[in-house]
């Protein structure tokens, strides 16, 4: 049996962090390997004046932050931690915790030591006392990437080749966050299933990203009619209205071009891009993404 390197310390896997164009407002994602430290931070946390919601994701939570400083008036088992500053530079973005005891280990030490972290300064922890950290971690842009029609009736998988491309361009600069299957209205000319999919990164090179991803797609999609669209923002709220369309019936190409809007693009033009974009604004909705409205929703 291995002895105890560090007994009381759990490293976070990994933070990302991605700011809206303004600066004003900050996802922080924090991948968890310990699920009962993860649910107690969630509660807690998000009593902080600064964050706005939370939520679980996967392996992962999420809080939607505002930029500033907060006075956290901790107490024990009442609000033991939680997130007392938020500040985005021009490449970085800075976040400073603060806790009573256990949680001060993981406001300090845990996060500290977590993979995406450029820097950091930590108190001493542990016992009853109050410390906290700050980390500084890249300043990432949202890129959501939508694909449809990459199958044939007889061979392939959307969601899978999708999920495969996600992870074969994944590097230090681009990380994957999320994938999420879309049910689409079933129009006559479907493979079989009808979805679509989301596929959201963090990003310092979009661009790169980006060509790495339609690179890969066009050599392995099965199709002639493969879609493929980016989002390149922080919400892609502006697609609902269409992606809700798309799942209640059937859309036309002329109702994709009516779509004005800098932050989209069209990366393959094939008939599957209509569900390529449709699915964009469901990303990580998965209750909503999966549910079938069959034209009476």
């Amino acid at each position: 049996m291995e002895r105890l390197s560090s007994p009381y310390t759990i490293r976070y896997p990994q933070i990302v962090a991605v700011a809206d164009e303004s600066g004003g407002q900050v996802e922080l994602v924090e991948f968890f390997d310990c699920t009962g430290g993860a649910m107690w931070v969630k509660r807690h946390y998000a009593q902080s004046p600064l964050v706005r919601s939370v939520r679980t994701v996967g392996s992962t939570n999420r809080y939607l932050l505002s930029t500033g400083s907060a006075d956290l008036a901790l107490e024990g088992s009442v609000f033991p931690a939680g997130i007392a500053e938020v500040a985005v530079e021009e490449d970085e973005i800075a976040v400073t915790y603060r806790g009573l005891g256990g949680g001060g280990v993981g406001a300090s030490v845990c996060r500290a030591g977590a993979e995406g972290v450029v820097r950091c300064v930590s108190d001493p922890a542990g016992g009853g006392r109050l410390a906290g950290s700050t980390v500084w971690l890249p300043r990432l842009e949202r890129v959501l990437v939508g694909i449809d029609d990459t199958d044939t009736p007889e061979e392939g998988a959307t969601w899978t080749l999708a999920h495969n491309i996600a992870r074969a361009v994944e590097d230090d600069r681009s990380r994957y966050l999320s994938h999420t299957i879309v049910q689409l209205y079933p129009v006559p000319y479907r493979t079989k299933n009808c979805v679509a999919i989301a596929c959201e990164f963090a990003t310092s090179d979009p661009a790169g990203l980006i060509r790495n991803y339609r690179d890969l797609l066009e050599e392995y999609t099965l199709s002639d009619e493969t879609g493929m669209a980016v989002w390149r923002g922080f919400d892609p709220s502006p697609l609902e209205e269409f992606g809700c369309r798309v799942k209640r019936g059937e859309v036309s190409a002329d109702d994709l071009a009516a779509l004005d809007d800098e932050r989209l693009s069209i990366v393959m033009n094939g008939r599957g891009v209509i569900g390529a974009v449709a699915a964009i604004p469901f990303y990580t909705r998965y209750e909503e993404a999966l549910a079938l409205w069959n034209g009476s929703g």
